[in-house]
């Protein structure tokens, strides 16, 4: 008999296959502080929570019989992920349960952005007849613009299709011949912003997409934008938006989400007579609070009678004799793939893993899902990706996972090539890994390379020409970029080459535009090694 322990209030509803399931005796204790958990948790096989329960270090490391923790929502920050992948625990959320719920608040704002509804509604009730004040505009006929074209963008574009609108999105993982069928136009995000005339966002939030709308994409927008989010607070820069609604840039805004919540009792988004907001509800409905209890229910059935599930969020488990032999290729492919995914552009259609020397003889399949992790989080975000579900992610966008073995007699390191193929390029890059030695990066491309890939990279490609090294040192000094370690990769004198240089600190987008305008650089690409 497996023993359930249900900490935060969840339906009957939503726990009804724990409920119902024969091998399955289940508790429900609410309201318990941290010492009560840890006095009681020794005694359960599944820890189901929401966002109340704190699952610290001590929790877990005090459930000695725990397999499974479930996250009944998307977020896991309130569980320890270290310390339940020490201990061998699975972790699972439920991704799906708010997909649909989340979609129509979505559309709800942008409605009630498009026809003044709060506006209107606030000042009918303090007795004013107003019907000349909040004159707004039809969707039908309107283009939505939709960045982030993942389960709730693309639920979001099926609605707004279906009010007449037309839908343009950019999403660097979805492939044309998927968009069509859904009716989306690819475009690029800079078309997007200078011909939408609704726009909203379904990105997570990463170091990528922090501020992703911001001044200069503002100075360029198409003007009478309207601007909806309801994804996640830091996406669009509140400071420039609060701009370009001045100027008559923006002609409105809604917002769910803001970059610290909550918001200050100042904050200008509250007061502002074109701003509507709601307080972080995209997820609170009945039904999605249901769904995402059977979701994470379900899966907890399925760890404990050792049956195959989905949604864990830590770490996979490994065979434990291959688990020594490719520890030090894990981060090293993590790496490859974050690389990758910086220094090319176009969607991803291919990734192919190569192994030589001593690892030709392995199942380097299982190296896959860290590569993917590295490339897909550089999109999609850390929070979403892991080496569970980036073998998932990458096929439901379509993208052909290979593995390639190449036995080397004389090679007595262990390299990984991972070659990646888009819809505008093909790149590729090696790596070694040692046991007890950081791996580092061997090859981009033709040209060989000594890269340890941590902190700041520039990746320069350019014509083998005396005094370009002494053009770009001065520039970078003038720009107070200090240079920590530089080399060169080339093939043939006076051919094409690759300057690597480790810098200090992030460049700014001006470094890179003045570094593209020496002639015989042909190419510039930053990449940021975690």
């Amino acid at each position: 008999m497996f023993k359930v322990l249900v900490t935060d209030l969840i339906s009957d509803f939503g726990l009804q296959q724990l409920i119902g399931a024969e091998d399955v005796e289940l508790s429900q204790i609410t309201g318990l502080c941290e010492e009560e958990l840890i006095s009681i948790i020794s005694s359960y096989d599944a820890l189901l929570v929401r966002s109340q329960t704190k699952v610290t270090r001590r929790v877990i490391e005090a459930g000695i019989h725990l397999k499974v923790i479930a996250r009944a929502g998307v977020g896991v920050d309130n569980i320890d992920l270290e310390a339940a992948t020490s201990r061998g625990i699975i972790v699972v959320n439920a991704p799906d349960g708010n997909t649909v719920t989340t979609c129509e608040h979505t559309f709800a704002m942008m409605m009630a952005l498009a026809r003044h509804i709060p506006q209107a509604y606030a000042k009918t009730i303090t007795g004013h007849w107003d019907r000349k004040s909040f004159l707004g505009v039809e969707l039908r006929n309107k283009v939505l613009g939709v960045l982030g074209l993942g389960r709730i963008g693309i639920e979001l574009s099926k609605r707004a299709a279906a009010f007449g609108m037309d839908v343009v999105g950019y999403d660097p993982y979805l492939s044309k011949e998927r968009a069509d069928k859904l009716g989306i136009k690819l475009l690029t995000m800079d078309e997007i912003i200078r011909t939408a005339d609704f726009l909203s966002v379904h990105t997570p939030l990463t170091k990528e997409t922090h501020h992703l709308i911001a001044r200069p994409q503002f100075n360029v927008m198409k003007r009478g934008m309207r601007i909806v989010n309801c994804a996640r607070g830091g996406i669009i820069d509140e400071v420039s938006l609060m701009e370009a609604l001045d100027k008559g840039i923006v002609a409105g805004a809604a917002f769910d989400v803001f970059e610290n919540e909550p918001p200050m009792a100042d904050h200008p988004f509250l007061k502002h007579p074109k701003i509507i907001v709601t307080p972080h509800l995209g997820a609170s409905t009945l039904e999605a609070q249901e769904n995402v209890a059977l979701d994470v229910s379900e899966q907890v059935i399925h760890i404990l009678r050792n049956e195959p599930f989905k949604n864990a969020v830590n770490m996979p488990v490994v065979p434990t004799d291959l688990l020594n032999k490719l520890q030090p290729c894990f981060a090293l492919c993590e790496q490859l793939g974050n690389s990758l995914a910086q220094m090319t552009d176009g969607a991803v259609r291919e990734v192919a893993v190569e192994c030589e020397g001593k690892l030709a003889d392995l199942d380097a399949s299982l190296l896959i899902p860290y590569v993917l992790k590295g490339l897909l989080s550089h999109h999609l975000g850390s929070e979403r990706v892991n080496v569970v579900n980036a073998v998932h992610l990458a096929k439901s966008r379509d993208i052909h996972l290979l593995v390639r073995k190449s036995v080397l007699a004389q090679s007595s390191t262990s390299e990984i090539t991972i070659r990646l193929k888009t819809t505008i390029e093909e790149r590729w890059v090696s790596g070694s890994a040692l046991p007890g030695a950081q791996g580092r990066i061997t090859r981009i491309g033709p040209y060989p390379v000594d890269i340890t890939p941590e902190g700041y990279v520039l990746l320069i490609s350019q014509n083998d020409k005396p005094g370009i090294i002494g053009r770009v040192g001065n520039l970078l000094g003038n720009n107070g970029i200090n240079i920590a370690t530089m080399q060169v990769g080339r093939n043939e004198i006076g051919g094409s080459a690759v300057m690597i240089l480790k810098i200090d600190h992030k460049a700014s987008a001006h470094v890179i535009e003045a570094l593209l305008e020496i002639p015989e650089i042909k190419r510039v690409r930053e990449i940021i090694f975690d």
